[in-house]
């Protein structure tokens, strides 16, 4: 009984020591380990913000290029016919689009989705322009036409994508 008194009275100390000893490192260990996640991320979010904040502003300039009254300005010629327009237009958006297609990497999906939307939307508009005039008419009578459905127009696709991009990047900061 003796001997296992003795025993007990060095092993028991010494029990207690290793107990705390390991409970203190594997604090410490967990702690260092969160330290380091969180300067992971802080350096991620210094290489990438910039990157998603570029994409969000050549999303911007995409939309402000593709805009009916941008396009127009940009895509009519003297003696162009409604048709010809028509192709031009679509063809600059088209162009545009495929110009900015990486972007959707660094946007959110629904303001990729709000992007994509304005498109079709502006492609509808000069299709349905394009319906209710004459195929051989003028470039400036299509022009007219355009410009008189997009101020029919409560809110015009673009302005929509626009709004949410912009929401959007004020919630990056």
């Amino acid at each position: 009984m003796e001997v296992t008194m003795e025993i007990l009275k060095y092993t028991l100390p010494a029990l207690i020591v290793f107990f705390t000893a390991f409970l203190i490192l594997r604090a410490m260990i967990k702690n260092d380990e969160q330290k380091r996640n969180v300067e992971t991320s802080l350096a991620r979010q210094k290489t990438i913000l910039p990157l998603r904040l570029q994409a969000y502003e050549r999303i911007t300039m995409f939309l402000e290029r593709i805009s009916p009254e941008s396009l127009i300005i940009r895509a009519n010629q003297p003696n162009m016919t409604a048709r010809q327009l028509q192709n031009e237009l679509i063809s600059t958006i088209r162009a545009e689009f495929d110009h900015n297609l990486s972007q959707q990497v660094y946007i959110s999906h629904e303001a990729w989705e709000m992007v994509k939307k304005a498109r079709a939307g502006i492609i509808q508009l000069i299709n349905t322009a394009s319906e209710q005039i004459k195929p051989d008419a003028s470039s400036i009578t299509m022009s007219k036409k355009i410009l008189e459905l997009v101020m029919e127009l409560n809110v015009s696709p673009i302005g929509s994508a626009l709004i949410f991009i912009k929401k959007e990047v004020q919630e990056l900061y």
